[in-house]
């Protein structure tokens, strides 16, 4: 209630953005949440940064740095993204960010260390964003590499996204420096103390080593809920004696943290920097080697897949069956559906080709919507242990058209796109656009281009409540809408919007593999 009451509140700022309330306050500014009344009022996050701009050199500095942030939050999904900034009246800079809700890692972690398996997905998540950072944004023809300088649970959000599952974004890239720009006090201190590296304390000119620094003490404490090192006493003087002179505590065995595990946070929290991980694709080839070789790490069903499938397993001919849904949707009608969809055999007006096409499939519980796909049964094979990620578009002029995107993505293989286009002017367009926005889920049927008689493989793809919603209004406006007769051009658009997409896509994928 107290912060409601911040004169602020109803604030129109750069003409454009509508300040609704305060929803944070710490050492480096206030953060208030915003409309962006230019944009049909989407909520946007505002941060005033605590130290006023007095000159033209500070003012310079402050666009680059923020022009440097805004571009690493389009490179990185790890990292928060900032959309907008400028210098208020008062000569006060802020910025604008991607407004998520989601939990920060200091409450995820506040009564009990992470298990192991999401403790690894995080720090992956961390990671990458940290390296993109580390290697840099091109800006007016150079290079600008960037620490963040201020890397503590606080500093990480954690939101649930509908596609991919948890994902860890990092706040605040940049900030340090941006409340530094007075050319006095580039080299002062700036940071948490607990998490803040040797050099940091003493204020010398860091590098990402000292990133690594912070990211060792958190780490520990992700593990365990401690701290690696306790000073003396809380003051600045009691830090710096804790960062320089004492040796971080040991993990307790009751914790049960695999010893190349512990050895890597150690070695993140050396004095020296030379002796520390010197990049984070060290740190990151560590996690991904322990994902690979202690169990749990891998979905349960994933792993199945893996060992039940591999080619020298599997009959030629053989059905293939993967079910993998939430477990609210894990029903007694899911093994019919299954084997209805496994007893389909490939239409006969469909030539036998590599093509996709969606289609409806009755069930005891009714209609269910299904993309059917014909590929070379090796091909099957090596999508058994894909991850999906699905996508709508729709177009209304010249024609309303809607565009179902489903992606079949494996690191280590080339991804496979399924895009089908429905009419929504005509009845089996409709029916299956109110089908995906009824069930909130589709099947993927694998037919094999040698042996077409009956469904190879089934998988499950589950949509996220936003898009079914989207997908019932699309349908319902459709109905009103007075279409050109020829969907051909709506297609053609909808074709290149999604060759556009592409590159953004594959770029959440591998950020949050």
């Amino acid at each position: 209630m107290i912060m409601n009451r911040d004169p602020n509140c109803g604030r129109l700022l750069s003409n454009r953005y509508e300040l609704i309330d305060l929803v944070g306050e710490g050492a480096m500014g206030r953060v208030y949440r915003a409309k962006d009344t230019l944009l049909g009022g989407v909520t946007v996050a505002i941060k005033f940064l605590s130290q006023t701009l007095l000159n033209n050199n500070m003012r310079d500095r402050f666009e680059k740095e923020a022009t440097i942030s805004a571009l690493l939050g389009e490179k990185s999904i790890h990292v928060v993204r900032v959309r907008d900034y400028g210098i208020d009246e008062h000569n006060i800079s802020f910025y604008v960010m991607e407004f998520l809700s989601g939990k920060s890692l200091s409450d995820l972690i506040r009564h009990q260390p992470l298990p192991l398996s999401r403790f690894l997905i995080f720090t992956r998540h961390i990671c990458l964003g940290l390296e993109s950072a580390h290697q840099g944004i091109m800006f007016n023809g150079e290079r600008c590499t960037i620490i963040h300088r201020d890397i503590k649970p606080s500093n990480i959000l954690v939101i649930q996204d509908p596609t991919v599952g948890e994902v860890a974004k990092i706040l605040d890239f940049g900030i340090a420096k941006l409340v530094q720009s007075g050319g006095s006090q580039t080299q002062s201190f700036m940071g948490t103390l607990a998490y803040c590296s040797p050099e940091q304390m003493e204020g010398r000119e860091l590098d990402h080593r000292s990133d690594i620094y912070s990211l060792g003490v958190m780490m520990y404490e992700m593990l365990t809920t401690e701290m690696p090192l306790l000073p003396q006493n809380s003051s600045f003087g009691g830090w710096y004696q804790a960062h320089h002179d004492f040796k971080p505590e040991s993990f307790n065995p009751r914790f049960h943290i695999p010893k190349q595990l512990q050895d890597l946070v150690m070695r993140c929290l050396e004095k020296r920097k030379d002796q520390r991980p010197q990049n984070v694709r060290d740190i990151l080839q560590v996690l991904e080697t322990l994902q690979q070789s202690h169990q749990g790490f891998t979905p349960p069903k994933a792993k199945e897949v893996a060992a039940q499938f591999s080619q020298q397993q599997i009959p030629r001919g053989s059905s293939l069956i993967t079910e993998i849904t939430k477990p609210e949707n894990t029903l007694q009608a899911v093994p019919s559906i299954t084997e209805i969809c496994l007893q389909r055999s490939w239409p006969k007006d469909k030539p036998i080709q590599k093509i996709v096409f969606a289609d409806l499939l009755t069930t005891p519980g009714g209609e269910i919507a299904a993309i059917c796909v014909m590929l070379d049964y090796q091909d099957i094979l090596n999508h058994m242990s894909c991850r999906r990620y699905n996508q709508f578009l729709f177009i209304n002029h010249p024609h309303p058209v809607l565009l179902w995107i489903t992606l079949l993505y494996h690191p280590q293989q080339e991804p496979r796109w399924l895009p089908c286009y429905l009419d929504l002017k005509t009845k089996k367009g409709q029916t299956i656009s109110r089908t995906l926005a009824e069930t909130g889920s589709f099947r993927i049927l694998f037919f094999s281009l040698d042996e077409p008689k009956h469904c190879q493989n089934v998988m499950t793809s589950n949509i996220d409540p936003q898009n079914q919603g989207m997908l019932r209004q699309w349908a319902n406006s459709s109905q009103l809408t007075r279409g050109s007769g020829n969907p051909k051009n709506a297609k053609k658009m909808l074709k290149q919007e999604l060759e556009n997409l592409k590159p953004k896509i594959l770029l959440k994928m591998e950020g949050s593999n």
